[in-house]
């Protein structure tokens, strides 16, 4: 699938994170969302690997992780930790981050814990969990049902889900903006089931989303006069949900004091969608913040 080493396990922070590394130069590190795993960045990582040193990992819950009990445990600021304790192990104090769906929340969650730690934030099609939640549109609670069906008590969703778990799955990656399963590499496709019909990884993906609602909110409340004061770029689909009912880089503005914004080709999965366009977008900028 990579044109790098197999996948390897570090212990940290109390977890078993899976990752990959390959290339040379300047450290990244890079995060998936939902509910997808470090597969997503296949193409991405193979056309950076020449110009930086990649670090591709799961989330905790995500693909080979560990998968705690308790929702408590998947707040993004123990994703965070987990990635910082990750990137420690790995010799790289400072590296820039660069983060997807929930995987961009762990990483803004990062930067405002450990901001001596962050060269510089990437944040791919997401908008504030706390904007989302506290102005919240029946416009995206329609279009972004989810977060309110997995944060149900346990074990309602996961059974539904787990009944056929292909097929929920894939509406969530066609549904969220002009995709189909087309456009998903075939590898990185098959990643993904692989990791989403283990029964434990569908569990804990609905405990990450448990944990936004019911702890992640109050985190990001108590953070609401601060900003990230690293170079930052928000990226995100021009066909997505988020594109639709947001004007994007607005709901940034006061949170990130030196932000770059830019509209990609594609929906929420438009990294899947668009890579060589991703990249460049990535390159430049990470050029810039060197």
């Amino acid at each position: 699938m990579f044109d790098t080493t197999e996948t390897a396990f570090a212990e940290v922070n109390g977890q078993l994170i899976a990752y990959r590394t390959l290339g040379e130069g300047p450290p990244v590190l890079m995060l998936h969302g939902y509910p997808q795993t470090h597969a997503l960045w296949k193409n991405v990582a193979n056309l950076l690997k020449a110009e930086f040193s990649l670090v591709l990992a799961d989330l905790r819950g995500y693909g080979d992780s560990s998968k705690p009990e308790g929702y408590e445990n998947y707040t993004f600021r123990e994703m965070g930790k987990d990635q910082l304790a990750l990137m420690s192990s790995l010799g790289f104090e400072r590296f820039h981050l660069v983060g997807h769906d929930r995987g961009a929340r762990a990483a803004h969650r990062m930067a405002l814990d450990a901001p001596d730690r962050i060269e510089s934030l990437t944040v791919m099609d997401i908008v504030p969990t706390h904007h989302i939640l506290s102005n919240l549109r029946k416009e995206v609670a329609a279009a972004y049902y989810h977060w309110f069906f997995l944060t149900q008590p346990e074990p309602a969703p996961e059974r539904m889900i787990l009944a056929d778990p292909d097929s929920y799955y894939l509406s969530c990656l066609t549904g969220w903006g002009h995709a189909t399963a087309e456009d998903f590499d075939p590898d990185q496709l098959s990643a993904y089931r692989t990791a989403w019909r283990h029964p434990e990884t569908t569990r804990a993906m609905c405990d990450d989303y448990r944990a936004t609602l019911n702890l992640d909110y109050e985190h990001d409340s108590a953070d609401l006069g601060r900003r990230v004061t690293c170079p930052t770029l928000v990226l995100w689909g021009q066909d997505g949900v988020m594109d639709r009912f947001y004007d994007v880089p607005a709901t940034w503005e006061n949170r990130f004091e030196n932000m770059t914004a830019k509209a990609m080709p594609g929906g929420h999965f438009f990294i899947d969608q668009h890579p060589q366009e991703t990249v460049a977008a990535l390159r430049a900028f990470l050029n810039k913040a060197l």
